[in-house]
C-alpha cells in the first residue's frame, strides 16, 4: 500500500477503528456477562468475531485497521501506540479464549460423563488427572476475560486522549451521532468524557460536522436532525447557523 493512499484513508481510519472497537466491546461484554452467570461463552461467537486470515471477523479487522492507522500517522502520538497495542493484545486474547470455549464445548462433558464410570479401573483412576486439567479451562478463561476488560477498559480512557486531535473528522462526528446508543452502552459513564475530551468547549461541532457528513451523502433528513441539535447548544454559532441554513433551504424546497 502506498503512503498517499494511506493518508488519504486516515479519516476512514480513524472512524473504522473507534466504531469497530465499541462493536467489539459490546459483543465481548455481553459473552462476559454470559460467563459471569453461567461459567461459559459462545464458541460460535468467538468464533465469528475472529474468523479466519481469509474471512476476518471483526477482531481480526479491527486489528489490521489499527495497525494501519496508528503505525501510518504522522507525529507517532503515544496515545496511538498504546490504542494499537491494545487492540492486538484484546485480539490475541479473544484467540485464546476461544480455544478455551472450544475445549469447554466438547470435551468438558465428556469428561464429566467419564467421571461416574468405574473408578477402580486403572485407566479411570489415569483419567481423572485429564479431568482436572478439562476443570482449569474455565480458570483460564476467567483470566482471560479479565485480561481484555482490562485492555478494553484502559483503551476507553485512551480514545478520548487520541480522537481529541481528529476533532474535525466529519466522519467521526456522524458515526457518534449515529451511533449513539452504541457508544453510550460502551463508554458508560465515560461517555460525557469522551465528548467532552474531543471537543473541549464546542460541543455543538459535532452535529454541525454530522451534519455536513450526513447531507453530503445525501442523508438530509438526518442531517436536518443534527443540526437541530447543534442548533439547541448553540444557536449563535456561526458554523451552526451556516449550515442551519442549507439544511432549511433544503427543507423549504422538498415542502414546495
Amino acid at each position: 500500500m502506498s503512503n498517499s493512499w494511506i493518508k488519504g484513508k486516515m479519516p476512514e481510519f480513524v472512524r473504522d477503528t473507534f466504531r469497530d472497537f465499541c462493536l467489539a466491546g459490546s459483543a465481548l461484554e455481553e459473552q462476559f456477562e454470559t460467563f459471569d452467570r453461567e461459567r461459559s461463552v459462545s464458541f460460535e461467537v468467538l468464533d465469528d468475531l475472529i474468523g479466519t486470515k481469509m474471512n476476518k471477523g471483526l477482531l481480526w479487522r479491527l486489528k489490521d485497521t489499527a495497525h494501519l492507522l496508528f503505525r501510518n500517522e504522522e507525529g507517532d502520538p503515544l496515545s496511538g501506540r498504546f490504542l494499537d497495542w491494545g487492540m492486538g493484545y484484546i485480539f490475541h486474547e479473544a484467540f485464546k479464549l476461544r480455544e478455551d470455549a472450544y475445549q469447554n464445548l466438547n470435551y468438558a462433558p465428556l469428561f464429566s460423563n467419564l467421571r461416574g464410570k468405574d473408578t477402580t479401573l486403572p485407566e479411570s483412576v489415569i483419567g481423572q488427572d485429564f479431568v482436572q486439567v478439562v476443570e482449569q479451562t474455565e480458570e483460564s478463561m476467567e483470566r482471560e476475560i479479565s485480561r481484555i476488560r482490562f485492555i478494553i477498559a484502559r483503551c476507553r480512557k485512551l480514545f478520548p486522549i487520541y480522537l481529541r486531535k481528529h476533532k474535525d473528522n466529519a466522519l467521526l462526528g456522524r458515526l457518534l451521532f449515529s451511533q449513539n446508543h452504541l457508544i453510550h452502552e460502551v463508554f458508560r459513564e465515560e461517555y460525557e468524557i469522551l465528548i467532552d475530551t474531543i471537543y473541549e468547549d464546542e460541543p455543538e461541532m459535532l452535529y454541525v460536522l454530522a451534519a455536513r457528513s450526513l447531507r453530503l451523502g445525501g442523508w438530509m433528513e438526518k442531517a436536518v436532525e443534527a443540526v437541530e441539535h447543534a442548533h439547541k447548544l448553540n444557536p449563535k454559532k456561526l458554523k451552526v447557523l451556516q449550515e442551519k441554513e442549507i439544511v432549511d433551504n433544503w427543507t423549504k424546497t422538498v415542502k414546495v
